[in-house]
């Protein structure tokens, strides 16, 4: 008699499911009669089957998809709510030989995802979408989805969903299948060993589609969520079988694979002509020389500027990174508002360094320009040790609260205004950082300014201003 064989887990899972502290490390966490755990099998098998785990790029985003990477052996990305099919476009570009699957629930995909769907269909981005549908926010307390069926109840349509009052639910495949650019779209599910096994051709015709770089496909997987549904998973599979089969069809709605020609996308990294010659800065004549040993000998500076919308605090930012550029050293500006550009808070984020940046993020500046009251407040406690503090001493009245720093307290508006132009106050901020550290020459930035200034009118009032503000510094902050 032989052995029972043992059936282990697939390749494409991760050895041990790493999740909480004295939590079961070899099944997955879904509630009982949860699809999730069946379709991570079915993806994973696929995975091993097409040996790719070692290319594939698994996007979770918000929802009980959000746990994809606890389970798969391959890269993992999690992505912000309804946002998957926008960052695996990022990541598909950036890396032409992956396998980049986006794995969604209806909540996420078919409401807060609705445009990153659509468009990256349209695209036809080199993709596989694997549409999870069980007719509810099955995470976030079982409340209507887009794909909540007509009478459902649910925890906000208790008296089952209306159709003249909440809409019609949305068919999702049908809805991309009328797109020129898909190549493959087709709903199954996963009630049974027949349709189980139909869903894993699904998944894998997909995957190999891309592999193919034919394009983009989506495969919905009808799945009971029991919990949300307040079933039995018995029942949940009868009432799919019954109903939700009824409203959605289980078919292939488009298959094109074979007649679309491969994208042949390769990996393209442009040299360094090429972008200059692309932003046509090419035969541009220098503003101003720059000493052979500028860029091999200048310290990384990251800065970070802060203040009102309107104060020009984005503009100082890319006044400095241009002027970065001029000087040979790579740079990053990286802009930060609310909903309010002039009036709300507004602050930017600059790197200023003679090597490759690796974030423009900014949490630890090593100067502060603060041009308000708030952001000195919000901000000066994230300064490096020994970093530079400026201070629009115009506005700000509190004094500093860190004596590890080196603060300089400019009335940046009051020079600005004393020139005949309030709102130059951020060159004037430019102005002191520049002479204070003596980065750059205030010839240098003067000569950038005559030739991109955007309001040549105002330009002598601006010059104005960078002077009173490097002797306002020369005067008081010598060293």
């Amino acid at each position: 008699m032989k052995p029972n064989k043992v059936i282990e887990k697939p390749t494409g899972f991760a050895h041990k499911f790493v999740r909480k502290p004295g939590v079961n490390k070899d099944v997955t966490h879904y509630c009982p009669g949860c699809g999730h755990g069946r379709i991570h099998k079915l993806i994973a098998e696929a995975m091993q089957n097409l040996e790719i785990s070692d290319k594939t790029i698994f996007i979770s985003p918000v929802g009980c998809s959000v746990f994809g990477f606890y389970y798969f052996d391959c890269g993992n990305i999690q992505a912000a709510h309804g946002r998957a099919p926008a960052v695996g476009t990022g990541a598909a570009h950036g890396n032409p030989g992956s396998i980049v699957i986006s794995y969604q629930g209806d909540g996420d995909l078919a409401a807060i995802g609705t445009a990153e769907i659509i468009h990256a269909a349209n695209r036809g981005e080199n993709m596989t979408v694997i549409f999870v549908n069980n007719g509810i926010y099955g995470m976030t307390g079982s409340q209507m989805a887009p794909t909540t069926l007509p009478g459902a109840k649910t925890t906000t349509t208790p008296y089952g969903r209306d159709v003249a009052e909440h809409g019609y639910p949305i068919k999702v495949c049908e809805m991309i299948s009328t797109l020129d650019a898909p190549v493959y779209i087709e709903r199954v599910s996963v009630t049974d060993t027949k349709n189980i096994m139909k869903t894993k051709r699904a998944i894998t015709k997909a995957l190999k589609s891309q592999m193919d770089q034919k394009g983009f496909s989506l495969v919905e997987i009808l799945a009971s969520c029991p919990t949300g549904w307040k079933m039995t998973p018995c029942d949940s599979i009868d009432y799919m079988h019954e109903t939700m089969e009824k409203y959605f069809p289980m078919k292939v709605f488009k298959d094109e694979i074979k007649e679309r020609p491969s994208k042949n996308l390769v990996e393209r990294v442009p040299t360094d002509e090429e972008v200059i010659s692309a932003l046509a800065i090419g035969d541009r004549p220098r503003l101003f020389e720059v000493a052979p040993d500028y860029t091999t000998n200048f310290k990384e500076q990251r800065i970070r500027i802060a203040g009102f919308g309107g104060q020009g605090v984005l503009m100082a930012g890319t006044t400095l990174a241009y002027l970065g550029m001029e000087h040979d050293l790579d740079v990053t500006w990286l802009p930060s508002y609310g909903p309010e550009m002039r009036g709300g808070t507004a602050n930017c984020h600059v790197v200023l360094s003679n090597q490759q940046i690796g974030t423009p993020m900014v949490n630890t500046p090593d100067c502060l320009i603060a041009m308000n009251g708030p952001s000195y407040t919000e901000f000066e406690p994230t300064v490096r040790k020994g970093g530079l503090v400026i201070v629009n001493s115009s506005i700000i009245t509190q004094q500093a609260t860190r004596s590890d720093l080196t603060t300089l307290y400019v009335p940046l508006t009051e020079l600005a205004e004393s020139a005949g132009i309030k709102a130059a106050a951020n060159m004037a901020a430019v102005a002191a950082y520049l002479t204070y550290t003596d980065l750059m020459s205030l010839d240098n930035l003067i000569a950038f300014l005559k030739t991109n200034f955007k309001k040549p009118a105002l330009l002598d009032k601006n010059v104005d201003t960078i002077y009173k503000a490097r002797d306002y510094v020369l005067e008081n902050y010598s060293h």
